[in-house]
């Protein structure tokens, strides 16, 4: 994941796509896949290739809470706000590691090298409560195991 792209590779990455064939989303899913987050000289790129306005293709990146505008945290947890895992238990989970780690639902540590935020259900529900822990489901999930686990995360043993 290259931290900054030119402006060469942000046009051939979003190349393929085309104008009034609603590639929008599908262009900024490649662009965060490949670089991890969606810049604005991104945003540029997709709205040139569709031939709409940087205003609409950012209208879909702040909508949706999948996009980040910034490069993602080295350690990235995603707490599942899906209600599965909030019936089991998943918001004393998220405020569990929201206390270890010092963070805001949404914060990332100053050190970019751990950060937590809202993930959307993605149906693997039979692990609640959970967290995906760099995309990996980390579930069935206690108290003092998401404790453990943002310690380990945020350097251990505090």
């Amino acid at each position: 994941m290259s931290a900054e792209p030119s402006a060469q590779e942000l046009r051939d990455l979003v190349a393929e796509f085309e104008p009034n064939k609603g590639h929008v989303m599908p262009a900024l899913h490649k662009v965060q896949e490949t670089y991890g987050y969606i810049s604005r000289p991104a945003i540029e790129a997709i709205a040139r290739q569709l031939n709409t306005t940087p205003a609409l293709v950012y209208g879909a990146v702040s909508f949706y809470s999948d996009f980040r505008t910034h490069p993602p945290a080295q350690t990235e947890i995603a707490w599942c706000s899906g209600p599965a895992c909030r019936l089991a238990g998943g918001d004393r989970i998220r405020e569990a590691m929201q206390a270890t780690l010092e963070l805001p639902l949404g914060g990332e540590s100053d050190d970019h090298r751990y950060g937590i935020h809202v993930g959307q259900c993605n149906g693997t529900c039979s692990e609640a409560p959970q967290v995906w822990l760099n995309g990996q489901v980390v579930g069935n999930l206690t108290v003092s195991k998401a404790i453990e686990m943002a310690r380990e995360i945020r350097g251990g043993g505090e």
